[in-house]
């Protein structure tokens, strides 16, 4: 049962995915396109940020569809495995998907092989899914995913991002994705210096991603009266962790203090 597994599913012939795909069970883009009056909650902005001992990854919580807010709440930062973090932006049922198969991909490998696949195997592997999206894409749905972990090779942290077709592109300090990447990656290069410890990172972070909120209305920053705080996570040699709610939030209002004056 096994081999017959490994025919189908091993590193030559694509993995879990294709598995599905040859049984006939992945979603395929509806005949016609997208009506233009369907609104599909999107996920906004994601980050993430290397230093020197691994990789710090931020996510708003705020889903939006269209001028309205969908979800107030939702998580966009996801563990991949032990050492390696995926975060969504996009159309926000695809990406959720998306990092449920992923993290599926990569045990099933590991079942299969009986080791872990590299860092950048797991990216590549995150690659192809977002290229495999593509029709998807090209009906408005689209999913573009930020990728980080700690290569226990190397003994560093690495970092990927995404275009929508696929694209996999290893940034050397920092990346961003979603409507107010733009604003928080302006950020970013003018504030970020490389020989960051850890609690610089997270403090970095925040601020970007406060930036970002100030001026893209679909990204939001900590919301301290309803007690919502963006979901931070590290990565480095002892593993993925999330940080609590408690520790983000001071954290936040340091950066809020800094940002907004």
């Amino acid at each position: 049962m096994i081999d017959d597994l490994r025919a189908l599913s091993g590193p030559a012939a694509g993995g879990f995915t294709e598995l599905l795909t040859s049984l006939g069970h992945t979603p395929a883009a509806p005949e016609g396109g997208i009506a233009g009056d369907v609104l599909a909650p999107e996920a906004t902005t994601v980050l993430a940020i290397r230093h020197d001992h691994g990789v710090v990854m931020i996510g708003d919580r705020q889903a939006t569809e269209g001028y309205s807010v969908a979800n107030r709440r939702m998580r966009k930062v996801f563990p991949a495995d032990e050492h390696a973090a995926v975060a969504i932006s996009g159309t926000a049922g695809l990406a959720v998907d998306m990092v449920r198969l992923f993290q599926t991909e990569l045990e099933h490998y590991e079942k299969l092989e009986g080791s872990r696949l590299s860092l950048e195997g797991k990216a590549n592997y995150l690659s192809r899914m977002v290229r495999g999206a593509l029709p998807m894409a090209m009906q408005g749905l689209v999913v573009v995913p930020l990728f980080a972990g700690f290569d226990l090779v190397d003994g560093t942290g690495r970092l990927f991002t995404f275009d929508v077709v696929g694209g996999r592109y290893e940034e050397t300090a920092f990346g961003a994705t979603g409507s107010g990447s733009r604003e928080a990656k302006s950020y970013l290069r003018a504030a970020y210096a490389p020989g960051l410890d850890a609690t610089g990172t997270v403090d970095l972070g925040l601020q970007a991603l406060v930036a970002a909120a100030e001026q893209d209305v679909a990204t939001s920053g900590p919301d301290f009266e309803r007690g919502i705080m963006p979901v931070v996570v590290m990565i480095d040699a002892d593993g993925y962790r999330e940080l609590d709610d408690e520790v983000v939030s001071e954290a936040a209002r340091r950066a809020r203090d800094e940002v907004v004056r």
